[in-house]
């Protein structure tokens, strides 16, 4: 297995991210890439996302960055003859009470001023697009995105790195890092388990261990890993794969068919994080599942699906994505040190965002980027102004406030 070699850039993680990055860069005519990954490829975090790509968001510059992903996804296998499995089958979003009803609206005024199809559902369009929800009394609006849909992690990832590798991407895994060599205040090397070389640039898209790996060159960033967990279900009948992906923000949950099961998880408001200085580069994250929070996240789609609540539980999924204090991405070149960036704090959106967050790294790396990609610079942490534990009780406080809107009563 081939280990490290010089080159000119060398990217740290092999997850979505890194892959994207990978991809992006070779795309937009970088040359001499290489990408580092301590273990094996999409082996970590990428490796348990439920992997829907949703659309509709709030401001124009996150709805802009998310349809770009989107197009990505839906053009790649065109572009470049390898599938992502990206199905497009449409997304629901229900609003239960008024403030959630004035939190879709203003969504979709977004959607309409970016372009992006949208559309509001009367109760029978709804029973009808979604026939498994057989309890709808409660929902006061439904917001129809149809050109979402949902990804398979490991698909996306072997994608991204096979038309990087035509493009002379070169891949090292089972390379964890353990050094990065700065001479003069810029790059100079990078040090694994596998062997050393010399590179001029590191892009550190290490997912979780991203702050760990920051440590290396003496910078201090806070990236949080925060738990994630979901479940799939036994069968249950009336479940495709086709159906539309399904968020319901006031009971903190989502749902989607996995062939011909379920897959339901949320974001809990009581999230539990990890303390990035308590990261090692070379740790595993793992965690059991809390059936407590998984059977909260089943009553939840029960309600309105009460054929879910007789299903087995076939699997779980554990992850630790990446959040931020204030909830942005960090993408982009470090001033103090030249030839270091970072694609990094997906918020979990390391999946659906990969594709956003190397176009904005791309861009960063021009000389000319947008306001917007220049507000996601990791130098807005540096230097160090800000507490570790306040910086850890945000970043949880944006995963626990994922899904702003209260219980419904």
């Amino acid at each position: 297995m081939p280990g490290p070699r010089d080159a000119e850039i060398t990217i740290i993680g092999g997850g979505a991210v890194g892959a994207a990055v990978a991809y992006f860069l070779a795309r937009n005519g970088w040359r001499d890439i290489q990408l580092l990954e301590g273990r094996g490829l999409c082996e970590a975090t990428s490796s348990q996302a439920a992997g829907f790509v949703g659309q509709a968001r709030p401001t124009v510059e996150r709805a802009r960055l998310t349809m770009a992903a989107a197009d990505v996804f839906r053009r790649f296998e065109a572009d470049t003859g390898y599938p992502t499995d990206f199905r497009e089958c449409g997304a629901v979003r229900l609003a239960l009470s008024d403030a959630s009803v004035r939190e879709l609206r203003q969504i979709a005024e977004t959607a309409e001023s970016t372009g992006l199809p949208v559309e509001f559902l009367t109760d029978a369009r709804l029973r009808g697009i979604f026939p498994v929800l057989e309890r709808t009394e409660g929902v006061k609006a439904a917001l129809w995105s149809p050109t979402d849909g949902y990804l398979q992690p490991n698909s996306l990832v072997t994608a991204y790195v096979s038309a990087a590798r035509d493009l002379g991407v070169t891949v090292a895994t089972h390379a964890a890092v353990t050094g990065i060599g700065v001479r003069g205040g810029a790059i100079e090397s990078v040090s694994t388990d596998a062997g050393s070389c010399r590179t001029d640039r590191v892009i550190i898209a290490a997912g979780p261990w991203s702050a760990a790996v920051a440590r290396l060159v003496g910078l201090e960033l806070p990236i949080v890993p925060v738990l994630h967990e979901y479940f799939v279900t036994e069968p249950v009948q009336g479940w495709h794969a086709g159906l539309p992906c399904l968020r319901i923000p006031e009971v903190q949950v989502y749902a989607r068919g996995e062939s011909d099961r379920v897959l339901c998880g949320g974001f809990e408001n009581r999230g539990t994080s990890i303390d990035p200085r308590e990261v090692l580069v070379t740790s595993r994250l793992a965690a059991r599942p809390d059936w407590d929070v998984l059977g909260g996240f089943a009553a939840s789609l029960s309600a309105f699906a009460p054929a879910v609540a007789a299903a087995g539980v076939a699997a779980t999924f554990q992850g630790w994505p990446a959040f931020s204090p204030d909830g942005r991405f960090i993408v982009g070149p470090v001033s103090a040190i030249g030839g270091l960036a970072f694609a990094a704090a997906c918020n979990a959106h390391g999946v659906s965002g990969s594709a956003g967050l190397a176009i904005s790294l791309v861009e960063s790396l021009s000389g000319d980027p947008s306001g917007y990609v220049r507000s996601l610079s990791p130098d807005r942490f540096i230097p160090r102004t800000w507490s570790w534990e306040d910086a850890r009780r945000d970043a949880q406080a944006v995963y626990e406030n994922y899904y702003p809107m209260p219980v419904a009563s």
